[in-house]
């Protein structure tokens, strides 16, 4: 099972140096649902173009896309809000061409905070680039790096309704959310000032994003949903 990772210097041991790292929780989660963890880094091929994705995806069961820093809001057509950080442009490049040969072979996808907004704009949507703006708090993302406590409704007769129910409390620290929505996409999570904080791809048999962390706590129906739509 395929999940993403992030590109950034990190520091372990003698050695300080652009790594490929990953949260530990990530793969904790998957392997506690009874998956096997594939840890995929961003990479391209020397011509700068990553044609690797339809065989790297043709070895794995299901795709997890992870959370990280904004998306470049250039591949949304817009320009940066003052607040963007964290954009990692070969990232966004080789995960977006990963997610897309994920949907053509219907590999079974959960994508979780900027995963889904990865999810959104591929399929044409956009973010709005700065939560606060919209909502006019700052209640998703208390300060970077910081998570709190969001309590999301669910859509009746949705996938995420049918694993985790009506409602739930989920840990979030997010900035941007989903704006207009990709094409095929459905809201089926809200939270209670509005935003999307749940989508799905139907017919497709498993294509879920979540804009929450739910490797944060200690519920693995998501995850444990995921390996068994694999299967």
């Amino acid at each position: 099972m395929g999940v993403t990772s992030y590109r950034q210097r990190a520091a372990w041991g003698p050695w300080d140096r652009p790594a490929v790292v990953l949260p530990v929780a990530y793969t904790d989660h998957v392997a506690g649902a009874g998956g096997r963890p594939l840890v995929v880094p961003a990479c391209e091929g020397p011509g700068g173009e990553d044609d690797s994705a339809p065989a790297v995806v043709d070895g794995l069961d299901a795709l997890v896309l992870v959370g990280g820093g904004d998306i470049d809001p250039a591949t949304y057509g817009e320009d940066p809000h003052p607040a963007t950080a964290g954009v990692d442009k070969l990232r966004d490049r080789a995960e977006l061409a990963l997610l897309g040969a994920a949907l053509d072979a219907d590999l079974p996808v959960l994508a979780i905070c900027r995963g889904m907004q990865l999810l959104d704009i591929h399929l044409g949507g956009t973010l709005h680039q700065h939560v606060p703006d919209v909502v006019g708090h700052d209640g998703h993302q208390p300060a970077r790096g910081c998570f709190s406590d969001t309590v999301v409704s669910t859509e009746p007769g949705s996938l995420v309704a049918k694993i985790l129910g009506d409602a739930i409390t989920v840990r979030c620290s997010h900035h941007q959310a989903v704006d207009r929505l990709g094409e095929g996409l459905a809201v089926t999570a809200r939270s209670g000032d509005g935003l999307a904080e749940a989508v799905e791809l139907p017919p497709r048999r498993f294509v879920v994003g979540v804009q929450w962390h739910p490797e944060e706590d200690d519920d693995l129906r998501l995850f444990e949903a995921l390996v068994g739509a694999a299967r």
